[in-house]
């Protein structure tokens, strides 16, 4: 770690604020069964937010291309245009449908690195397997069998495959990961949506969730990564191909690879700062609430991987004054 930091920490703040203001607009949408809707209410909140903050800001994990996203695509330019040069990830809203049907573990999420350190990875999907922190390096491996896996955190844990709950997207993809995973005697915990929030529930002090294994997109990923760097947890994960068009849309990102297997370090690494903030009620944070006089409570959790500081956040908010 060098004497002199490149990020500045008014970032962390600054990522709180920007996570804050794409919840408390997609809060407004949850439930009414809209999900483009509340997806554009989020992005359009986080893009104001990051114009406002004094950096020279790329986003390389964002709503698509830029042909079929037009807010938030990756390559778009954020912030002032002056201060320190950064890549962000993003998510506006993790779980659009989960906010449109009012189900839990809604989030807005944002990752800051300086320029370069954060995997530019395409919007395919990605295996994935994760643990959190307190493990040896290397505890899981994608190359493992889930058996395997789950019997070496049991054994790191002093426990046995029985206690080991595994946190799987509830998707028909997974059905044989599924059935491996309880043949070896583990747990299943099912999510609808929302893998950044699987992942970094193995890291929450208050979870049951040991490990996440399963299939899921790539920008999320490397969100997930990029929290897990702050808090000392261990994700890998190796891209999936279901066409050569995804496969081509890789090689246009920069990855000759297509079978490489990536570290938490391969997906984020240097100074890391993560932000997320609920937008329904979950197992870690707290959705948006309704106050009365025209204000709304935030949770928010923000991580910096520099000093492994990790942050919760409970905050107020005047409605009229959030975008002054």
């Amino acid at each position: 770690m060098s004497d002199k930091p490149v990020l500045d920490r008014i970032f962390v703040l600054e990522l709180v604020r920007v996570t804050e203001a794409a919840a408390v607009a997609a809060a407004k949408l949850i439930g009414r069964g809209n999900e483009k809707e509340a997806d554009a209410a989020a992005v359009n909140a986080m893009r104001d937010a990051l114009n406002r903050i004094e950096m020279d800001g790329t986003v390389v994990i964002g709503e698509g291309e830029r042909d079929e996203a037009p807010m938030l695509y990756i390559g778009e330019k954020v912030g002032t245009g002056s201060g320190t040069a950064v890549d962000i990830a993003l998510d506006p809203l993790e779980g659009t449908t989960i906010t449109a049907k009012a189900m839990p573990n809604a989030l807005a999420v944002i990752a800051l690195a300086e320029r370069g350190n954060l995997l530019n990875a395409p919007d395919v999907y990605m295996d994935k397997i994760a643990v959190g922190a307190g493990y040896e390096p290397g505890i899981v491996d994608l190359d493992r069998t889930p058996a395997e896996n789950i019997r070496a955190v049991a054994d790191a844990k002093g426990v046995s495959p029985e206690d080991i709950m595994v946190c799987i997207l509830d998707r028909p993809r997974h059905a044989e990961l599924i059935k491996a995973v309880r043949d070896v005697g583990a747990r299943v915990m099912l999510i609808g949506d929302g893998d950044v929030a699987g992942v970094i529930n193995t890291t929450a002090p208050d979870s049951d969730v040991d490990i996440y294994m399963g299939s899921g997109g790539a920008p999320e990923g490397v969100l997930a990564a990029a929290a897990l760097r702050c808090i000392g947890g261990q994700i890998q994960g190796r891209l999936l191909f279901r066409n050569e068009e995804e496969k081509q849309r890789a090689y246009k990102w920069g990855i000759e690879d297509l079978d490489r297997k990536y570290r938490t370090e391969d997906m984020a690494k240097g100074d890391v700062i993560f932000s997320a903030t609920g937008v329904t009620h979950g197992t870690m944070l707290d959705g948006v609430r309704a106050l009365p006089g025209g204000r709304v409570a935030t949770h928010t959790v923000v991580m910096r991987s520099r000093t492994r500081t990790v942050r919760y956040i409970k905050a107020e908010h005047c409605l009229e004054k959030m975008t002054a």
